[in-house]
């Protein structure tokens, strides 16, 4: 069976295989991945292990004694195939309460002047889209988040800071996301939120999962 003419197949190692699903970040192009990460979750394939979501691609990780490349891409086709017909779940709406500027958004004041706004227009914009969790990845928990108004999106810092206050909120280019962890990173702090994002003693560990969609809800200023 052939595969649909949007589906691309890279081997990413001797036993991984990158199946990009589009060529943008877009809603669209991220239901497709959901639901071939939904297909995969639910009838999983035997010599299938690892499955790493991104924003345009699901990277699979594979028994390479069990399985190659090409036999991979040979079961996938009929899932992919049947993406059209999959329904899914309907998504988690998650709320997070978030002090915007001052000690807790070191970069607010620099981000609003660069927009011509003031840090109050900025927390008001920020709070007012409903953001989607794409995929989770550089720390665990970490989730990036699309859906930032356009007027919004600024560059990276020029140089990132070693340490990173656990529950910090940042813009990075067009998207925002939460430090789950205190680490090194440079995203543009607006705000921090009290909300643990990561739960090693629960279950699942992580707050948020691939498909929520999440609001911030303004504490102060």
């Amino acid at each position: 069976m052939k595969p649909p003419d949007w589906v691309r197949f890279v081997p990413a190692s001797d036993q991984s295989l990158l199946v990009t699903v589009g060529e943008e970040i877009a809603p669209s192009v991220h239901e497709r991945l959901r639901k071939l990460l939904y297909l995969l979750e639910k009838e999983r394939l035997p010599a299938v292990g690892n499955l790493h979501p991104a924003y345009c691609s699901l990277l699979i990780r594979f028994n390479s004694l069990a399985t190659t490349h090409e036999e991979l891409e040979g079961d996938l086709a009929p899932l992919l195939a049947r993406l059209e017909e999959v329904a899914l779940p309907e998504p988690r709406e998650i709320e997070i309460p978030l002090h915007y500027g001052g000690e807790f958004g070191p970069d607010m004041a620099e981000l609003a002047e660069m927009h011509s706004m003031t840090p109050a227009q900025v927390a008001e914009m920020h709070s007012s889209a409903v953001y989607t969790a794409y995929f989770l990845g550089f720390t665990p928990g970490f989730a990036y988040l699309g859906g930032l108004p356009e007027a919004l999106a600024t560059p990276r810092l020029p140089v990132p800071r070693r340490s990173v206050p656990v529950g910090s909120v940042g813009i990075a280019g067009n998207q925002t996301g939460i430090y789950p962890s205190s680490t090194a990173g440079g995203w543009r702090l607006i705000g921090r939120t009290p909300v643990p994002l990561f739960r090693p003693a629960e279950q699942p560990m992580s707050l948020l999962a691939v498909g929520d969609r999440v609001r911030f809800r303004p504490i102060c200023l």
